[in-house]
């Protein structure tokens, strides 16, 4: 078993995973925004509907989520490094094995992924609840990983996301924190998303992704305990 065989029921009886799926993650009120660059701005307004027409879990994550990513390491001044495709490899034999679609570590060393690693991103086409149980599963790796490298965090972040929504996570030893809102924008007038069991959905329009806040509040939430 690889990260990508793990479901929301695998994740928890494997590792003995607690869920909590009915409190809101962020205070938007508290998130300050960020102006974000104009090549972002410039790349979502014309990749995002490139993505869309082609509509493949790779057009959507070379087009929409690399971009925002990029953009979240050129806010910090290149403190992070960001990881996509890596091999991670925990515990072979519990499963906690194989690629990453995105991780992000506190640490600026980018030949290498090194400890304390911060946060994984979970890029799928259009199922996010499928892709939890895979995103929990990796969250937990690192969750091992900075422990066994001495670099313990308060918490492990997550995101499982189509691009265009955003489901957020946050995981303290064996107990996860599934955000009960999506954070979405649309390009242009696309049609209204159905709910997805998840109440209070936030939708902001594409060119609102200029302020951070409505669209990507957890890595600003994050992001603010790195030094300047």
């Amino acid at each position: 078993m690889s990260y990508s065989k793990f479901s929301l029921k695998t994740v928890k009886e494997k590792f003995g995973i607690t869920l909590v799926e009915d409190q809101s993650l962020f205070d938007l009120s508290q998130i300050p925004s960020v102006t974000i660059s104009p090549y972002l701005e410039l790349t979502l307004a014309e990749g995002t509907s490139i993505a869309l027409a082609i509509n493949t879990e790779k057009s959507r994550s070379e087009w929409i989520i690399a971009p925002i990513l990029t953009e979240v390491r050129k806010q910090v001044h290149a403190q992070i490094s960001l990881f996509s495709g890596r091999s991670f490899t925990v515990d072979r034999k519990r499963g906690l094995y194989g690629q990453c679609d995105y991780l992000l570590s506190l640490s600026p060393e980018q030949l290498y992924i090194a400890a304390p690693a911060i946060a994984i991103v979970e890029a799928k086409k259009e199922d996010i609840v499928a892709g939890l149980g895979q995103c929990i599963a990796t969250m937990y790796a690192v969750w091992l990983f900075n422990e066994r490298e001495n670099r313990p965090l308060p918490w492990v972040y997550g995101v499982v996301t189509t691009g265009t929504t955003w489901k957020f996570l946050k995981l303290r030893d064996r107990t996860v924190y599934i955000d009960r809102d999506e954070y979405y924008f649309k390009e242009n007038e696309l049609p209204r998303r159905k709910r997805t069991g998840y109440q209070n959905q936030k939708r902001v329009s594409c060119s609102s992704l200029c302020n951070f806040r409505y669209s990507l509040p957890w890595f600003l939430t994050y992001l603010a305990i790195i030094p300047s």
